[in-house]
């Protein structure tokens, strides 16, 4: 326990004992789901700094990254935890700024309304500067905390400590953009005397619904270390499960399997609660929503594409099947162009090894590229052809030549079967699921991109009835694979006409 109600908590067993103490909140310190983090795990980064502000300091300038990101499901106390760690930065390192930043104006005042609660409490009314208004918490110690809205102008004029971002899944990319530039680190004295540099950081917290989402590209982020990653589903924040519910029959039990019961510091949602939400919605929206698994399918081009079952070659044990070796190729130059080269084996399944991804590269490059082989797997030499778009039958206005006839210039034989976009679509999901054996096409792990944007490639969310996929960046790389299974799978179509 702390000596001084009012001293900065050395430790997070201190910081723990003080909401407890104080404000009566238990915040569940121990996950339950394997691979994710207890809730309280983000309080001590966000409030300790990555270790920096722990006494004695434990600054990690190679470990944890200061930028945190809050990935937990729909009612996962996102919001509340957001707004605690807001409140513990206000009481206990005085002067501190902070700006509160939502997907909307209406879940930013969310926010400030649990620290509106935060402050009714009797031991922290006292430390207010004024009443709380509609944007606005003031403490005596010359701490602030702001709500800003959802625009270019309100970001741009900011310069505080700390930002924090409530549903980031929500926001204006270019917004989000802005906001990259607002923190800046301050010398401050905390709660107790001891100085200390309060450093700048950006928090975000989210749940991840959509597959091409800004949220996404964060997580992305955090697992590349940019940002440090905090995620957790709904069974890590199920209070206890008690002798009244049995686990047999019960339908949370295949995400559960019995943790609930076993576990020490209960969480908020009632169990009774999750049952009811489950019913209530599809698989997809409950494993993205709820359980934190991955982002809601439901606007993929590629929803059978699973990563799981798709993706090869990750452990140095695996080898290249025998086959014939072919290509695909999207062109571009400010956009980037695509290569995919893959391997028909005997048995016809498609094995992509290789991609090549340039931008402003001349076409010579890429067929020099294309006639020199992979080099990966031993695989060097000419594709035994490059599937390619039609439309590269169009002549070049500067050149006169045709991107197809460059290629075969460099000796390269090259198939441009035209289809609508949707049969090719269908060719494609036929090879990741087909109906009647197991799947066809499979991606080996060095093919980032690929990878990438098949699970990122989508159609419009506000035009559920568009067959045009949305060329957001995300399409170049699907539509070389596209190219590539229409010149192989798609059969010709023999007409008979009568001549009169």
């Amino acid at each position: 326990m702390l000596e001084n109600e009012t001293d900065f908590p050395a430790t997070a067993d201190q910081l723990h004992d003080w909401l407890r103490s104080t404000l009566d909140l238990s915040i569940p310190r121990t996950p339950i789901t394997p691979g994710h983090a207890a809730p309280f795990a983000y309080i001590e980064h966000a409030f300790f700094e990555a270790g920096h502000l722990l006494d004695p300091p434990h600054p990690t300038p190679a470990g944890p990254a200061l930028d945190a990101v809050v990935w937990a499901n729909r009612g996962g106390g996102k919001t509340f935890l957001g707004a605690l760690a807001t409140m513990l930065d206000l009481v206990f390192k005085p002067g501190i700024e902070i700006r509160i930043l939502g997907g909307s104006l209406e879940q930013s005042k969310r926010m400030l309304a649990h620290l509106r609660r935060f402050f009714q409490h009797e031991a922290l009314e006292p430390m207010l500067d004024g009443r709380i208004t509609e944007h606005r918490v003031r403490l005596r110690n010359g701490s602030i905390a702001e709500v800003l809205a959802q625009s270019q102008t309100s970001v741009r004029g900011t310069r505080v400590q700390k930002l924090r971002c409530d549903e980031v899944e929500l926001f204006d990319p270019e917004v989000w953009e802005a906001a990259q530039l607002t923190t800046r680190s301050a010398h401050l004295h905390l709660a107790g005397g001891r100085a200390a540099e309060v450093r700048g950081s950006i928090e975000c917290l989210s749940t991840m619904h959509r597959p091409y989402g800004l949220m996404q590209t964060v997580v992305e982020e955090a697992r590349e270390g940019a940002r440090t990653l905090f995620r957790w589903g709904l069974v890590d924040v199920l209070e206890h499960c008690g002798p009244e519910h049995q686990c047999e029959g019960c339908t949370l039990h295949p995400e559960c399997s019995g943790r609930a019961k076993r576990r020490v510091a209960p969480g908020h949602i009632r169990i009774h609660d999750a049952v009811r939400m489950k019913a209530r919605v599809s698989q997809a929206s409950w494993e993205s929503e709820m359980l934190s698994l991955r982002p809601r399918r439901s606007d993929a081009v590629y929803p059978e594409f699973d990563p799981a079952v798709h993706i090869v070659g990750a452990g140095p044990e695996w080898r290249a099947p025998e086959g014939t070796l072919v290509a695909g190729m999207d062109f571009g130059f400010r956009a980037p162009t695509v290569v995919l080269w893959a391997i028909l084996d005997r048995a016809e399944a498609l094995w992509v090894v290789a991609e090549r991804v340039k931008s402003e590269t001349r076409l010579a490059d890429h067929a020099r590229a294309l006639s020199e082989g992979p080099g990966v797997d031993g695989l060097t030499g000419p594709p035994a052809w490059v599937g390619v778009d039609p439309a590269g039958m169009g002549s070049n206005g500067q050149t006169g030549v045709t991107d197809i006839g460059v290629l075969r210039g460099a000796g390269l034989l090259v198939q441009h079967r035209a289809r609508p976009i949707h049969v090719g679509v269908e060719l494609v999901r036929a090879r990741l699921r087909p109906a009647a054996s197991d799947p066809r096409l499979f991606v080996h792990a060095r093919c980032a991109r690929l990878i990438e944007c098949l699970q990122r490639y989508h159609y419009p969310p506000d035009h559920p009835e568009s067959l045009q996929p949305v060329k957001d960046g995300f399409d170049h790389a699907p539509d070389a694979l596209r190219y590539l299974v229409q010149n192989l799978d798609c059969r010709f179509e023999a007409k008979c006409r009568r001549y009169l």
